[in-house]
């Protein structure tokens, strides 16, 4: 019986796994700095991006503060020269701050605050703009951008903040893209916004419905959705929630949507909070790490999505990644790459 060619393509790309098989490695630099190297499952000491690479990762995350020192400018420009040497593509994430940023913080650099909305957009286009001219000049494409880091409460506070005003939220990331649409980049990057619990469907419909709706953001602002998605904050975090929201948001907004934010713990001795019932067969230890980049990435990819990344698989200096584990990274104390780092490759 022959398929017919449609059915065929969709078995092939279906077979093909996820386009962008990710991880961060923001503190790839500064890890090093302090001593550090890394090695890979046969024990040989290589840089990072290499390790990378042989293990199927074919994009890294690099999140972006504003000012000098870690995170600056300079620092992810040096990094992004390193990946794109290895053949990796390069998400850079704006975080529009100096600091952090999350839910919960979202605070404007010093330069920019106590601005009026039209100030603060005009600044948040050009700085944006500059950016992305900066990565240009130095001969370094971008594959995708995110303006503003799980900016589900909005972004630069309390001018951005979306539970006050979701038209000032929307005119932030308006000019935001529009910086990125008239930098020098000769192939522009994919825009990302990325909002937090993506396995929360309510949230993720309440946030774009609003946004979008309260203008001048436009659903041709930004091409992607990302989302974050950790199992250790919330036992209605399953995998099945996160497959429904995956697949309504593909079919409401039409958007590619990846997790860009998720980790498993090897070692979770004292947990904060009760794990999603759908995930309690999953061990914590290296091959627990493998089984839930797997089933994370099955699961997007059976709802529509495109993409997952690991957050900070090499940060050994924080090794519960703020979680309430004791150990979320993919390699050891003495910097050997764990067992589960290898599942990238069949993802």
């Amino acid at each position: 019986m022959l398929l017919p060619l449609t059915l065929l393509a969709w078995a092939a790309s279906a077979a093909a796994g996820l386009t962008y098989r990710g991880v961060d490695w923001s503190s790839i630099a500064v890890e090093e700095a302090s001593g550090k190297t890394f090695s890979d499952l046969d024990g040989k000491t290589k840089p990072l991006e290499q390790i990378l690479t042989d293990n199927g990762v074919n994009i890294v995350r690099q999140r972006l503060w504003y000012g000098n020192g870690d995170y600056d400018l300079d620092y992810n420009l040096k990094l992004a020269k390193r990946a794109h040497a290895a053949g990796l593509q390069i998400y850079l994430d704006i975080f529009f701050s100096s600091t952090w940023t999350d839910p919960g913080h979202q605070t404007t650099p010093s330069a920019w605050s106590g601005t009026s909305i039209t100030t603060l957009a005009s600044d948040v286009q050009s700085y944006t703009q500059s950016v992305m001219n900066s990565f240009h000049s130095a001969g370094i494409p971008l594959a995708m951008v995110a303006i503003g880091n799980e900016i589900t409460d909005g972004l630069l506070w309390p001018l951005g903040n979306l539970n006050s005003s979701p038209k000032n939220a929307a005119t932030l990331l308006h000019a935001a893209s529009a910086g990125i649409k008239a930098s020098s980049l000769s192939t522009k990057p994919k825009i990302i916004i990325h909002t937090d619990n993506g396995w929360n469907w309510s949230t993720q419909q309440w946030w774009y419905d609003t946004v979008l709706g309260a203008g001048p953001l436009k659903a041709s602002d930004y091409d992607i959705q990302g989302v974050s998605y950790y199992p250790f904050y919330n036992p209605s975090a399953t995998l099945a929630s996160l497959k429904t929201s995956v697949t309504n948001m593909k079919s409401r907004y039409g958007k590619e949507i990846m997790v860009v934010e998720t980790n498993w713990p090897s070692s979770c001795p004292n947990p904060a909070y009760a794990f999603p019932s759908d995930t309690k067969s999953i061990p914590w230890n290296e091959a627990g790490q493998a089984t839930w980049i797997k089933d994370v990435a099955s699961t997007v990819q059976s709802a529509g999505g495109d993409g997952l990344f690991y957050w900070e698989p090499a940060w050994v200096d924080n090794a519960s990644l703020g979680s309430s584990c004791a150990w979320c990274v993919m390699f050891g104390i003495d910097g050997k790459a764990f067992t589960g780092l290898n599942v990238f490759k069949s993802i």
